[in-house]
């Protein structure tokens, strides 16, 4: 027993050695825990801010000019007045997000008591503004419209008072979510490229030939390739976690660290079970690259790290219930939004665990299997 831990403690050293030796991957994890999780966390906008939209006014009236002055920044950029046949071209180039037309006698309907419609394009493409500056253009309208008539803004009384109380994220500021899921999706990531990326190396180095004649077992070298790179990416994850998102961020965290990174040592030993599955299937690093995309997009976008998971398909969900990625994302989020400890989140540890044992297995199985045809 002594010796194969040994074994496995300088084989796992082996590695790191390897990794330090490797400035490609170096500058990856690098990327990816630091400048990725910033970029992801800033570049989503929060809401609505500085979208372009021109008006064709043809009415050209009092209440027309007051609805056209009523967009500024931060939400819009100052209004283009433009022409109705320039409309569509503008829209066609990307130049407008919006585009509102108001119709001739536009002021002189209201005035009379009719019943008024006026024409709001959209550049649906701009999925990010499009919902937002929608209602954002439709509140604004209403009320101009409603402060010209009675020549003061009201608010009409509604019968149910709706107080708002937004727990777990009381900013509803999108960096809290974007930051944390980015670390997810790079721990999920970094797991399954390193171990199967030190597997295809040492195929390539023509190193495998050299462990197959030391006193060494199958299990040995796969527990050193999984604890060695696991080790990276907790210390990675840790970095950013703490330094990124709470220190530069600013973002709270809840939950326990502690339990935290015990989920993410659960995750770590079933994703990398998997990279070292996919490195023994793959016979270059172009074809581990191609099975990346095969594998690590779905887990990364059907796991609920992007879309809640409850809005997909019952049966994308069955199917992703063997995913670890899954209960890890649930676990994490529980955890690290709200506070959770171990007796909410312990079916997702128990999946984790379950998960992560069958997936050992199999590719230890694999593992071997590659080892004998090496030999």
């Amino acid at each position: 027993m002594r010796r194969e831990l040994r074994n496995i403690y300088q084989l796992g050293i082996k590695e790191l050695r390897s990794l330090l030796r490797d400035p490609i991957m170096l500058l990856l994890i690098l990327f990816a825990f630091t400048f990725s999780v910033y970029t992801k966390a800033t570049s989503m906008p929060e809401n609505l801010n500085k979208a372009t939209i021109a008006v064709v006014d043809e009415d050209r009236s009092t209440l027309s000019h007051r609805i056209t002055d009523a967009f500024y920044p931060p939400y819009f950029l100052s209004p283009e007045v433009i022409s109705a046949e320039q409309m569509d071209a503008r829209m066609d180039a990307g130049l407008d997000t919006f585009a509102l037309y108001i119709p001739n006698n536009f002021e002189r309907d209201i005035l009379a008591g009719k019943q008024v419609v006026i024409q709001l394009n959209v550049d649906a493409t701009r999925m990010s503004q499009a919902f937002t500056g929608s209602g954002y253009i439709q509140s604004i309208v209403n009320a101009e419209i409603d402060e010209y008539l009675n020549g003061y803004r009201s608010n009409s009384a509604m019968p149910v008072n709706l107080t708002l109380r937004a727990r777990f994220n009381p900013e509803l500021s999108n960096v809290w979510f974007a930051s944390v899921m980015e670390i997810i999706n790079s721990i999920t990531l970094l797991s399954i490229i390193l171990t199967g990326a030190a597997l295809i190396r040492e195929r390539e180095h023509g190193t495998v030939e050299h462990l197959l004649v030391m006193p060494v077992t199958p299990f040995e070298i796969m527990v050193s390739k999984v604890w060695a790179m696991a080790f990276v990416v907790i210390l990675a994850s840790f970095f950013s976690l703490t330094v990124v998102v709470q220190w530069l961020l600013a973002v709270p965290i809840a939950g326990s660290l502690g339990l935290f990174f015990l989920g993410v040592t659960l995750n770590l030993f079933a994703s990398t079970s998997l990279g070292i599955f996919l490195g023994t299937i793959a016979r270059s690093m172009p074809q581990f690259g191609l099975l990346m995309f095969m594998v690590l997009l779905p887990l990364q976008i059907l796991s609920g790290s992007m879309t809640p998971f409850e809005s997909m398909a019952e049966p994308i969900q069955w199917i992703m219930q063997i995913a670890p990625t899954t209960h890890f994302v649930a676990l994490a989020q529980a955890i690290l939004y709200r506070g959770a400890g171990l007796t909410i989140v312990w079916p997702q540890f128990l999946a984790l665990t379950i998960i992560g044992a069958i997936l050992f297995s199999l590719s230890l199985i694999w593992f071997r299997k590659f080892l004998s045809k090496m030999a």
